[in-house]
């Protein structure tokens, strides 16, 4: 008896569950989606790599239109927005610590791209 009413009240949660799994929206991922595989589309280069100096170049098919570095803690210590968006751009760092850093470069049609970069001591 007591393993006929377990099962049963088994049954019961699993349906409960699944009739919530049903309710999904799904346009606005489609919307995401497709800025996501624009922006992974796009090739941009970082060099040099490893930064051993306070400075690094980017390059980009698309234009660029601003760039932020970020600390891994998430501290912004470089913001740059440029009123004549640019294909290559220097990027010039006040004293940085060794690390990992987030280049966040945001292009002409508003897509965002975030690369790991590695900052190490000049020597």
């Amino acid at each position: 008896m007591k393993k006929g009413l377990l099962f049963i009240m088994f049954i019961i949660l699993t349906f409960s569950l699944q009739a919530q799994k049903d309710t999904v929206n799904v346009s606005p991922y489609q919307v995401q989606k497709n800025a996501m595989a624009d922006a992974t589309t796009t090739n941009i280069t970082i060099y040099p790599v490893p930064i051993r100096d306070n400075f690094f170049s980017i390059r980009c098919e698309k234009e660029i239109t601003g760039v932020k570095v970020t600390n891994i803690i998430g501290q912004d210590i470089y913001k740059m927005k440029y009123n004549n968006p640019e294909t290559i751009t220097k990027i010039i760092l006040d004293n940085p610590k060794r690390g990992m850093y987030l280049v966040t470069v945001i292009l002409e049609d508003g897509a965002r791209v975030v690369k790991k970069v590695m900052i190490e001591q000049a020597e």
